[in-house]
């Protein structure tokens, strides 16, 4: 490969992962608090607690009232930590795979579903032991003031649980089936969707066209992939008893909630997840395109 060639790869894999990475931080800005509240639905066991939140208004009542406005905040700091490159290898491993995926006679569908699976595997890979630690932040009832930082609660399950499966990379089947599923779903159904509906001239229409695509990529792999999503909050989150492990592996664990609590505990945190996951893979989508786009134009 010549030397331009090599330099064209780069600033093209730079261009890709600027994008992604600025995508993946305005999504969590805007909607991590639909995160803390979709955590705390998930990690609940019983409704008749007097503690359990009955909906989603209550929540966000009840949240404000005892924690306070940084409440809804809780946990960030390891996703914006981790959602540059998080973002970033989700679209370009996805473009990377893709491209990949191209020497190969698939079908575009399939293509565009494989290639979501991949960066989604990879994307768990970078990103369990960030969830780890947020996840158990999220779990926190205290007050902002109150919880321990972020620095030192890891170090906690460090020096605890260890840097393992039993420890910061607990969960980690759970994410690789989370991550995995969403992205196939996400990134099939949008590019697919998009390439049959044709292109509008007028840009206002056009990014009416991509928002309402990339909001139901979002909806419907967040419905399908949220029993994994709950079975990760179950491992990674606090046990029903203190010192023993009751949620250990991925599909053990939605056996036992299935069992106990019945098929729709395994789609607890729906609600927040799709109007979090919903409109924010579509900011996702559409400021990596726009933000590529411009890369491309201007640099």
């Amino acid at each position: 490969m010549s030397a331009k060639a090599e330099v064209g790869l780069a600033k093209e894999a730079s261009r890709q992962i600027l994008a992604g990475g600025s995508a993946g931080l305005v999504e969590i800005c805007l909607m991590h608090p639909l995160d803390v509240v979709k955590t705390r639905f998930q990690i609940q066991r019983c409704a008749t607690d007097p503690n359990s939140y009955k909906s989603l208004g209550h929540s966000f009542r009840m949240i404000f009232q005892t924690e306070g406005l940084f409440g809804f905040y809780k946990g960030i700091l390891p996703p914006i930590l981790v959602e540059t490159p998080k973002r970033a290898v989700k679209f370009f491993t996805f473009e990377q795979y893709k491209k990949l995926l191209g020497y190969v006679s698939l079908s575009p569908a399939l293509t565009f579903a494989i290639a979501g699976l991949a960066s989604g595997l990879t994307e768990a890979i970078v990103v369990n032991p960030f969830e780890v630690v947020k996840v158990g932040l999220q779990a926190n009832r205290n007050t902002f003031t109150e919880q321990p930082s972020t620095m030192s609660y890891a170090r906690y399950i460090i020096k605890k649980e260890g840097l393992g499966f039993q420890g910061l990379n607990k969960g980690f089947t759970a994410t690789l089936g989370r991550h995995g599923v969403f992205n196939m779903v996400y990134f099939g159904f949008y590019y697919n969707v998009k390439n049959i509906i044709p292109v509008n001239k007028d840009p206002t229409l056009e990014f009416v066209r991509k928002f309402g695509i990339g909001l139901l990529s979002g909806t419907i792999a967040s419905v399908i992939n949220i029993p994994f999503d709950v079975a990760k909050s179950r491992i990674q989150g606090p046990q029903p008893v203190p010192g023993e492990i009751k949620y250990r592996t991925c599909f053990k664990t939605m056996a036992t909630v299935y069992q106990e609590e019945g098929i729709l505990a395994l789609y607890k945190g729906l609600l927040p997840k799709i109007m979090r996951l919903g409109p924010g893979g579509a900011v996702m989508l559409l400021v990596y395109e726009y933000s590529y786009l411009w890369l491309q134009e201007n640099w």
